[in-house]
C-alpha cells in the first residue's frame, strides 16, 4: 500500500541507531506513524521538529500492517520559536493534544484545516487568542458542542482554564488519560 500527503509533525521517537518512529496529522489520511530510515542521522534529524510541516510518502505490505515513510520538509516551523517560549509551549501543547484525542487513521479534514490556521497565525500578536479558539474548535470536532466564543478582550487565564475544565471533563478525565504537559506549562505562562 501507498500514498503520499502533506501533514505536520506531532511526535518521534528513537527506533534503532538511525531510525525514528514517527508520527504525523496528515490533511488526507488523519493520523499516522511509521517509520523514518535514517531520520536520527546527523543530515536528517534538524529537521524532525514538532510541529514541522512535511510532504509524507507512506508505504506498507498492507493496509492495518506498520509502515515506513519517506518525507520532504515543505515548512519548518518549530525553529522561528525556539527563543519564545510561549509560543514553543504552544506547538506542543497543540500537537499533544491531537496525538492523544485524534484515533489513528481516521480523516479529520475540519480538524486539519483548523490547526493549519492556527499554526499559521503564531507570528500574530493574538496568537494565543487564535490558540484558545482552536482548543474550543477541537472539542467541538470530536463531538462536545460548547457555546463559548472567545473575543480577545477576554481574560486569556480564564479562557485556558474553562477550556481544560472542558478537556478534563470530556476526554482526558473519561478515558483515564494524562493531561499533556505542554498544555499544563502553557497555562502557567498567563497566571
Amino acid at each position: 500500500m501507498y500514498w503520499n500527503d502533506e501533514g505536520y509533525l506531532l511526535s518521534k521517537n528513537n527506533f534503532s541507531e538511525n531510525s525514528i518512529i514517527i508520527e504525523v496529522f496528515t490533511s488526507k489520511h488523519g493520523k499516522y506513524s511509521g517509520i523514518v530510515y535514517g531520520g536520527s542521522s546527523r543530515k536528517q534529524k534538524g529537521k524532525f521538529q514538532i510541529g514541522n510541516k512535511f510532504l509524507v510518502n507512506w508505504r506498507s505490505k498492507g493496509e492495518n500492517k506498520s509502515g515506513y515513510f519517506n518525507i520532504e520538509l515543505i515548512k519548518p516551523i518549530s525553529p522561528y520559536f525556539f527563543d519564545d517560549k510561549k509560543r514553543s509551549a504552544c506547538i506542543l501543547s497543540a500537537t499533544s493534544l491531537l496525538k492523544i484525542l485524534l484515533p489513528e487513521r481516521q480523516i479529520n479534514n475540519k480538524i486539519y484545516i483548523f490547526f493549519e490556521v492556527m499554526m499559521s497565525k503564531l507570528k500574530s500578536d493574538s496568537w494565543i487568542d487564535v490558540y484558545i479558539n482552536w482548543e474550543l474548535s477541537l472539542i467541538k470536532e470530536l463531538g462536545f458542542e460548547s457555546n463559548l466564543k472567545i473575543n480577545y478582550d477576554f481574560d486569556t487565564k480564564k479562557a485556558l482554564t474553562v477550556n481544560r475544565a472542558l478537556l478534563m471533563k470530556n476526554f482526558f478525565i473519561p478515558n483515564n488519560l494524562s493531561f499533556p504537559l505542554f498544555r499544563n506549562i502553557l497555562e502557567k505562562y498567563f497566571l
